[in-house]
């Protein structure tokens, strides 16, 4: 397969500025992910020490086979609302007793773990990525219920969570529940699993308690016997093992993964490191997304021994499609080189994914697209047409689908790229990425434009100068809108990520869909 070359000049000041604006947003998501990683800070941490309570990464850390990657999803959820940022609930993939999970684990610290909207829109994601990848389920139960300011809406979709549990189990895969303290609000959370671990005298599960003195269990109820581990454990048969405390929890919980025999589809090949450097992938994106850039120099820093095998490189050249592996998993490449696709390239990709699904590969679609091309000469030429047979080929791949937005992703080039709406497995973005229907500018415009017709047909004055000023505040709206932070704290990606973590999230992904069958004819 042949190596890449690059011709990536690092010295000019273009790359200089585009790697100083990307280093700029990476201070701000290192600073945002220390937020997220500290719950509910020192204080919080200090009441738990004193009865045993690990904090909730240390249970993560424990839980988890040592030296190995967590690939945490969604980590800046809730970031610009009124809620702390990454929701209350850590959720991720991880390896433990070999077999790769999916983890689901409230943070007690912040607000007791109670659920808000966000909260419930991360665990239900997490969920959908445990189903369509098949992988084990490891909730870390310790939950106050719903959060009280906003309950009303995770109170009235919670029940998802438990259809969901129910639904993964029908499929076969496995579901676990640890459960370290109370479950109040979620006590059917373990009732639903196939297997569940409660620490003795620290969990309990409660349909809508404690505290003592509950209505539910009459004035003389404490929390144990209302619905403590012992009473779950001797008593109705809840808990499948009880444990002495959080750490034999842990134990407990490996020991149920270990006797899973739980096997990975589709193995991957020996794999070696680009031949090219994945620091550079830093000023490779240019800081303004108009200006395109060669999504070659981008896998030439990601796939194994920097080889691609490139599909029509002289055909459609504003896509590139080609062959590569990922520490060891093989899988065919979209890129957008440049920012808009032309029939060409949705005729090239059409027939791209035909073939990934023929031979059962997975495809991972690497974004930097404001959309197919418009204009009169396009529109008579059939570029909707052919823009919806590729629309067509992602909606109906039946192989898996990873997507990076490396750039922009706007317009219907996102659902062609395989966007959120397209129902991929695994979705990131780059920390300088964009995501939107239209540009800032073009979406002015265009109201603008509307605006201005209006008037017209009722007759009235039309003000130039209030026209300006409301495209000023518009642009500056959609600029906000559509920047990463904003569209990951709302979960339309599984995350933010350093551009140059690039191959090992991508190598991650793919490994965690080849926990279930790819797809595919042969699929």
């Amino acid at each position: 397969m042949p190596v890449l070359t690059s011709a990536l000049d690092t010295s000019t000041e273009a790359y200089q500025h585009s790697r100083a604006a990307a280093l700029a947003a990476l201070a701000t998501l290192a600073e945002q992910l220390a937020l997220a990683r500290a719950g509910g800070g020192q204080r919080h941490a200090g009441r738990r020490r004193p009865r045993g309570a690990l904090l909730v990464r240390e249970r993560i850390e424990l839980l988890l086979d040592r030296d190995t990657p967590f690939l945490e999803l969604s980590a800046l959820a809730a970031w610009g609302t009124e809620f702390n940022v990454g929701a209350s609930v850590v959720t991720g993939i991880g390896v433990v007793c070999g077999v790769e999970c999916v983890l689901i684990a409230p943070d007690p610290a912040v607000r007791g773990g109670v659920m808000n909207p966000f909260t419930l829109k991360k665990k239900l994601r997490a969920l959908e990525i445990a189903r369509r990848n098949q992988l084990p389920v490891i909730t870390l139960v310790e939950c106050g219920g719903a959060d009280r300011s906003g309950a009303a809406e995770p109170s009235g979709q919670a029940g998802r969570i438990l259809r969901d549990l129910t639904e993964l189990s029908a499929l076969g895969i496995p579901t676990i529940a640890l459960v370290f303290g109370s479950s109040a609000g979620g006590g059917y959370v373990p009732g639903m699993c196939d297997y569940s671990v409660l620490v003795e005298r620290e969990a309990g599960a409660f349909q809508a308690g404690p505290p003592p003195g509950h209505p539910a269990g009459g004035p003389d109820s404490g929390d144990e016997e209302l619905g403590g581990a012992a009473m779950r454990s001797r008593v109705r048969g809840l808990s499948d093992y009880l444990a002495a405390d959080e750490r034999n929890a842990i134990w407990l919980g490996r020991q149920i993964v270990a006797g899973l025999s739980w096997r990975k589809h589709g193995p991957g090949r020996p794999a070696d490191e680009p031949v090219h450097d994945p620091q550079e992938l830093l000023g490779i994106a240019s800081a303004d997304f108009r200006v395109p850039f060669d999504p070659r120099e981008v896998l030439a820093r990601v796939v194994d021994g920097s080889r691609f095998s490139e599909y029509r490189p002289l055909y459609g050249t504003s896509l590139v499609t080609g062959w590569a592996s990922i520490h060891g998993f093989g899988a065919g490449v979209l890129a957008n080189a440049r920012s808009v696709l032309f029939r060409a390239e949705a005729e090239k990709a059409a027939e791209f994914i035909s073939l990934a699904n023929q031979s059962g590969t997975p495809l991972i679609f690497l974004q930097n697209t404001t959309g197919y091309m418009a204009g009169k000469s396009y529109e008579h030429g059939g570029m909707i047409k052919d823009g919806a047979r590729m629309l067509s080929a992602v909606a109906n791949s039946t192989v898996a689908h990873i997507t990076m937005n490396i750039g922009a992703s706007f317009g219907t080039g996102s659902y062609g790229m395989a966007g959120r709406s397209c129902d991929p497995r695994l979705m990131f973005s780059w920390v300088n990425a964009r995501l939107a229907v239209l540009g800032a500018e073009q979406l002015a415009g265009v109201l603008s434009i509307v605006s201005r017709r209006a008037a017209q047909a009722a007759g009235r004055r039309y003000d130039p100068a209030a026209d300006q000023r409301r495209r000023r505040e518009i642009e500056e709206q959609i600029e906000r809108e559509t920047q990463a932070f904003y569209v990951t704290a709302r979960l339309y990606d599984d995350g933010v990520i350093d551009p140059r973590d690039t191959r090992t999230v991508l190598g991650l992904a793919l490994s965690a869909a080849c926990s279930a069958p790819v797809g595919g004819r042969s699929g």
